[in-house]
């Protein structure tokens, strides 16, 4: 029986999202008044005051999200994770909460990404999609037959779970793709409120910056496993998880198969560390016979 700990990531932040921890808790007001000086704005103000056009922003919802797990994960009295993972943006908080980042270069490198993915977005006109009800092998066919008809990107970014699979490219190409799929029998094609196509290859441009980022900080080998979004299994090498970090922003999130990787070495329960209850419910679908818990 092992304890896995998971970190959400992008679209769990909410209006007051930490406001509990820094009003209660003289740590966690210490580490948000420390990420207010690393950020060079007071992020607090808005994670707690601001309103949800606010929060959505990219280059403020990945720092915000990212704070707002690690003080939840270090608010927990109790024994050291078996293994840990995130949820995109949430794979840095794994590496902290795994000690292969220390705290302030975590919230550096999420904020290097954060800006270089915004840019990135500004670039080209792009779009995420959710595709509910239809299997991994058709959204992935379909993806590839856009791609090459109308040489145009789009390709399958984020398995969440059986069922509910994220699609990510072109404006014009995720569009498409939602008609067609669909037609294949889709119960839902939704495009999602997003800046941009994250986990797909017009993430390139942010690679390179956080490439760059990446080689500034101090990475060492994590005190337990780290399952990683684009290979699904376990890490512990430090510049292996600095190349998949890198990977992620172009790769898919591999949730499901990552999950279904950390059951099969031995997780029976999964804490959810930081807002809302999202990986919990797709830990659920993937296997009902885990137990999941919520610390936000």
């Amino acid at each position: 029986m092992k304890q896995a700990f998971v970190f959400p990531g992008q679209g769990s932040q909410f209006p007051g999202m930490g406001k509990n921890y820094y009003e209660n808790s003289a740590f966690a007001k210490k580490l948000f008044e420390q990420a207010n000086e690393i950020l060079g704005f007071r992020i607090t103000d808005i994670m707690f005051d601001g309103n949800e056009e606010e929060l959505k922003q990219t280059h403020v919802t990945q720092p915000a999200v990212f704070l707002h797990s690690i003080i939840a994960f270090k608010s927990i009295d109790g024994d050291s994770p078996d293994m840990v993972a995130g949820h995109s943006l949430g794979e840095f908080t794994a590496l902290v909460a795994a000690g292969s980042l220390s705290f302030e270069d975590g919230l550096k490198l999420v904020a290097a990404r954060a800006k270089a993915m915004q840019k990135a977005c500004e670039k080209n006109p792009s779009a995420m999609a959710a595709i509910i009800g239809l299997s991994d092998e058709i959204v992935e066919k379909v993806c590839q037959d856009i791609q090459e008809k109308e040489n145009e990107i789009v390709v399958a970014a984020n398995y969440n779970c059986p069922g509910q699979l994220v699609i990510s490219g072109s404006k014009k190409a995720v569009e498409l793709a939602c008609e067609h799929l669909k037609k294949a029998g889709a119960k839902r094609a939704l495009i999602l409120p997003v800046g941009g196509a994250f986990h797909s290859p017009l993430m390139l441009p942010a690679k390179e910056e956080l490439a760059e980022a990446i080689e500034n900080v101090i990475f060492t080998h994590p005190a337990c496993p780290v399952y990683q979004n684009v290979v699904a299994r376990a890490v512990i090498d430090k510049n292996e998880i600095k190349q998949n970090l890198l990977d992620q922003l172009t790769g898919p999130v591999r949730w499901t198969q990552s999950v279904q990787a950390m059951i099969s070495d031995g997780a029976t329960t999964f804490t959810e560390c930081g807002p809302g209850k999202v990986l919990s419910g797709l830990i659920q679908k993937i296997n009902k016979e885990v137990t999941t818990e919520n610390i936000g």
